[in-house]
């Protein structure tokens, strides 16, 4: 073919024509032959409006454009000629268009686009397409509500039932989201997410032991990677099967894949030391999950009161400022220190830090008994 489009004869005769006509065929399909040097089609030189008229070649280019070449603007212009050909009644090119503005940030249009595309067919990706707008719009309810609808027309569906419980999780409503995982794993006993998602739910839950089976039935699936032995061993390790804990944790070590992956399981490890009351193992631990990962919050909040425990109080304190400034969710730091500087007398340090504490985590019952005696203090004062 490539032969052909090259030599000046046409396809249905021998005899040479004229330069001209050789060169009007080649303009035609010059943008599409392939160059051993080049790329596989030659974007810039595509007329969109020809191939937007032919439906089967003009969707396999949009793939090609838009997944290979990942050039949103010549698939969005395709797209849209191609809309405009089908006299905006096919679907797939509505959804295609949504998936560009998406792309390029304009997100109400992409919206309007899979909204259209639903009305005139009721697709699953469409769906989760249109949700992934709403959760970039920060509108987590509107895509409960759409998954729900979704449900209506494809009741069991795992792929919008994961949606929901993603969306549960995201908003710390824990228990919705395992409800919603075990529903998927009534469609499919094998998802590995909705696995893993109910065995972290007993973990912390004070359930190590049924945890323990979840991730075990991850590891008979064939799941293999750190973040899997990393739990397994934790799990061991709180259901009291010592003798799997730190084969676990070392097995762990062996598969982990970057710096922060390492520093979170020699945390682990130093939890497990604290746990034997081996306080040098787990100074070391923390030291080395600091090496891996400088900005460890918990990490520096553990060494903090393994230094004070040495009597190294300026150190403990530095420690604790670090951790609660890398990470001012969390209220043990900002308890510690608040307890720290009672200690040596600089209470309006501490108050400020219990007071920290309690916006971090206003059920603490120890935080509100130390700002009762901070203000029975300064009362006294």
């Amino acid at each position: 073919m490539e032969q052909a489009i090259k030599t000046p004869r046409t396809a249905s005769t021998a005899r040479p024509v004229t330069s001209a006509s050789g060169r009007f065929i080649r303009l035609g399909t010059a943008s599409m032959l392939t160059n051993p040097d080049g790329p596989f089609i030659n974007l810039s030189r595509l007329n969109l409006a020809k191939y937007s008229q032919k439906p089967n070649l003009s969707r396999t280019l949009f793939e090609y454009i838009f997944h290979h070449e990942n050039d949103v603007k010549n698939a969005l212009d395709l797209a849209a000629q191609a809309t405009e050909h089908a006299q905006f009644k096919d679907w797939w090119w509505k959804v295609q268009l949504g998936k560009c503005y998406y792309r390029l940030g304009l997100y109400r249009e992409a919206e309007k686009q899979f909204r259209s595309a639903l009305n005139h067919q009721e697709i699953v990706d469409t769906y989760l397409y249109l949700a992934k707008v709403y959760q970039r719009l920060d509108q987590p309810i509107t895509a409960l509500n759409l998954f729900k609808q979704g449900l209506d027309h494809f009741p069991g569906e795992v792929t919008l039932l994961t949606g929901i419980a993603r969306i549960h999780e995201e908003m710390n409503n824990i228990s919705s989201a395992t409800e919603y995982y075990r529903d998927v794993l009534k469609q499919d006993n094998t998802h590995v997410e909705a696995i893993a998602c109910i065995g972290s739910n007993h973990f912390y839950t004070d359930q190590p032991e049924i945890a323990l089976r979840f991730y075990r039935r991850l590891l008979q699936m064939g799941v293999y990677n750190c973040q899997l032995y990393n739990n397994l061993g934790l799990c061991c390790f709180y259901a009291q099967q010592y003798d799997m804990t730190l084969s676990s944790f070392e097995r762990a070590l062996a598969l982990s894949t970057s710096d922060e992956e390492q520093a979170d399981v020699w945390y682990n490890i130093g939890h497990v030391a604290v746990g034997i009351a081996d306080l040098t193992l787990a100074y070391q631990c923390f030291k080395l999950a600091l090496a891996f990962n400088n900005d460890h919050a918990e990490a520096y909040n553990n060494l903090a009161v393994l230094e004070l425990r040495k009597g190294r109080v300026e150190q403990s304190k530095a420690f604790l400022q670090t951790a609660a400034s890398l990470a001012s969710h969390m209220y043990e730091p900002h308890f510690n220190l608040s307890i720290l500087s009672e200690k040596i007398g600089d209470l309006q340090s501490s108050y400020t830090a219990a007071q920290k504490a309690e916006d971090a985590f206003p059920e603490h019952v120890d935080t509100q008994q130390l700002l009762k005696q901070l203000r029975v203090h300064f009362a006294a004062i």
